[in-house]
């Protein structure tokens, strides 16, 4: 069954500041990375608000999946222009990112003047079990709509099956692409319609050749380098440590691994993005004007991106055979935030308390109306506890 998506997104000239207030608030209360922030925009902007239908979302996180750069807040700039087009594209992915930018800028400044790494080890060990059962309620909510048919729940298992067995995100994606046209072609021969010619997907992978290394890292270099991040990394936040640590510590020893393991748990424990923790990489590299760098080179892309490709979304799922492809690409995003689930799931199982915690977490935010931020608030509680007991 083919999903029909308005081919212009809302008129309202108002309406760009109700999307501003929606992802500034999602943005200072949405803990817990890539996969939690689809689970609390899921809720917000589909349960409670009804903005666009379940099958909408699930569309435009499979577009958001075939850019590289930050899902998440791809997600929220998709989203944004569905709901007020340009003015909400530009509303919805700042006033998301800027609350944690802004508590990562702060956070840096105190770090570099203090002179000592943060101790977030305790509230981390209460809110990771939090952060999984977060985004097992996601994957409870969206699994009807991420798998439409056989094949796809075939090609979920697949990609599944080889993001666990070390294959890149990237790859995974790409392979699930690739099957799902080769699928629809073999299944749907007679489509003569007016869907997506297939060299308008050119425009998906048009930002990926952005960007190219620096010598030095004065900030327009920092820039450079996170921009060049920005246009490649495919996937989640949690492939963003691998990215920084070639870039940084290796290729241009600006950083120890501690600094940058370090700005990757501020990252994780503050709201909003992960990618924040350019932010903080920015800073101790080269002051505030290496935090600005940082941060626009890191989400520009995503911009880009979504400029580039949000008023061809309509047209992918209009076309029957693009529809198909796009629901393979739906199929993938499945496996790729079960995977996660299942990564993490095995590092918390030697702690059978963070198991409590994982499956009575899960329980509550699955069979109650229990929002995810009280929540990840009470494990953030009961990881300080475990400490002090």
């Amino acid at each position: 069954m083919l999903v029909s998506i308005a081919s212009s997104p809302r008129s309202d000239p108002r309406a760009w500041v109700e999307v501003a207030r929606v992802f500034a608030r999602l943005g200072l209360t949405a803990f817990g990375g890539p996969a939690a922030h689809i689970a609390a925009m899921e809720d917000e902007i589909v349960n409670r608000r009804q903005w666009i239908s379940r099958d909408e979302f699930v569309d435009l996180i499979g577009a958001a999946n075939l850019i590289p750069g930050p899902n998440s807040t791809e997600l929220a700039i998709h989203i944004g222009y569905r709901r007020a087009g340009w003015p909400g594209l530009i509303a919805a992915g700042v006033c998301f990112i800027v609350p944690a930018v802004l508590l990562v800028w702060g956070l840096a400044i105190l770090y570099v003047h203090h002179g000592s790494r943060l101790k977030a080890s305790a509230i981390l060990a209460g809110l990771q079990p939090v952060v999984l059962a977060v985004v097992v309620q996601a994957l409870w909510r969206l699994r009807a709509s991420l798998v439409r048919s056989r094949w796809a729940a075939i090609l979920a298992a697949g990609s599944l099956i080889a993001v666990l067995s070390g294959v890149s995100e990237m790859t995974v994606l790409v392979a699930a692409i690739v099957a799902s046209i080769i699928i629809a072609r073999a299944t749907i021969r007679d489509d003569t319609g007016s869907g997506a010619d297939p060299r308008e997907l050119a425009a998906f992978a048009a930002v990926g050749a952005f960007g190219a290394g620096a010598a030095t890292m004065s900030a327009p270099s920092v820039f450079l380098s996170f921009a060049k991040i920005g246009s490649v990394l495919f996937g989640s936040g949690y492939v963003l440590l691998t990215f920084l640590r070639g870039e940084f510590v290796l290729r241009h020893a600006a950083l120890t691994d501690a600094q940058l393991l370090d700005a990757i748990a501020v990252g994780q424990i503050t709201p909003g993005p992960v990618f924040s923790a350019a932010t903080f990489v920015g800073y101790l590299i080269a002051g505030h004007a290496g935090a600005a760098a940082a941060t626009a080179g890191i989400f520009l892309p995503a911009f880009a991106g979504v400029a580039l490709t949000a008023p061809y979304v309509a047209r992918l799922r209009g076309s029957q055979r693009w529809s198909s492809a796009l629901d393979g690409v739906n199929a993938a995003s499945l496996a790729l935030m079960a995977s996660v689930v299942l990564v993490m799931a095995r590092q918390i199982a030697p702690d059978p308390a963070a198991l409590a915690i994982l499956g009575v977490a899960a329980a509550v935010l699955v069979f109650t109306r229990v929002g995810s931020g009280w929540v990840l608030l009470a494990g953030g509680c009961l990881g300080l506890l475990r400490m002090l007991v």
